[in-house]
């Protein structure tokens, strides 16, 4: 039993890159079509039928598709239709959230920020133990007592001298961030300390 769950958790990683590849390409295939036929409509009835919709039906299918069937081949077609929906939906997000400006430099920020999750998301999964033990390792070092108060001086700095709520919730996590880091390298400090006490004879 546990072996078998090993190999469902082995073969996620592999079916979350095949929908990330799939989504950066359908969205990089469909922004250079727009561009260069930036007249081109697909127009039914009267109504303006945007891409969005497509990318919809995409992930319904490539939706039902896995969680319908069990199968290696199946779940890879899943994986990129689902992948491919997503990166038409995305290619007009800029488009929908603000009713009408496809060019908008929403688009390029959503999706940055979406690839830089979903990228950092599989790596952790895929790589989960070995993260573990490499931050075990730089808690336990004096590096990051020197890390954490160069971030938290950096981000206290940078939220004392802007009146930008970005910036100041971004520095804002960083420095918790930085203030974790420390708090992480004290306690494991103090707990080392205690062990050798323990282990040293009256």
């Amino acid at each position: 039993m546990e072996i078998i769950e090993q190999e469902k958790m082995r073969r996620r990683p592999d079916l979350s890159v095949l929908a990330l590849v799939s989504f950066t390409a359908s969205f990089v295939v469909a922004r250079t079509f727009t561009t260069f036929n930036p007249d081109f409509v697909v127009v039914s009835g009267g109504i303006h039928i945007h891409h969005f919709w497509f990318g919809l039906a995409l992930q319904a299918i490539g939706g039902w598709l896995g969680i319908s069937y069990n199968a290696k081949r199946i779940n890879r077609l899943a994986a990129i239709l689902f992948g491919a929906g997503g990166g038409l939906i995305g290619d007009e997000v800029g488009l929908l959230l603000t009713l009408g400006d496809y060019w908008s430099e929403i688009t390029y920020t959503l999706i940055i920020m979406f690839l830089a999750i979903a990228s950092t998301s599989i790596l952790i999964t895929r790589h989960s133990k070995a993260i573990v033990t490499e931050l075990t390792d730089f808690v336990k070092s004096n590096a990051s007592l020197y890390f954490g108060v160069f971030l938290a001086v950096v981000s206290i700095a940078f939220i004392m001298e802007t009146d930008n709520a970005l910036i100041i919730t971004v520095f804002s996590v960083a420095s918790a961030v930085a203030c974790a880091i420390i708090l992480a390298y004290l306690v494991q400090r103090i707990m080392r300390r205690r062990s050798k006490a323990k282990d040293t004879p009256g």
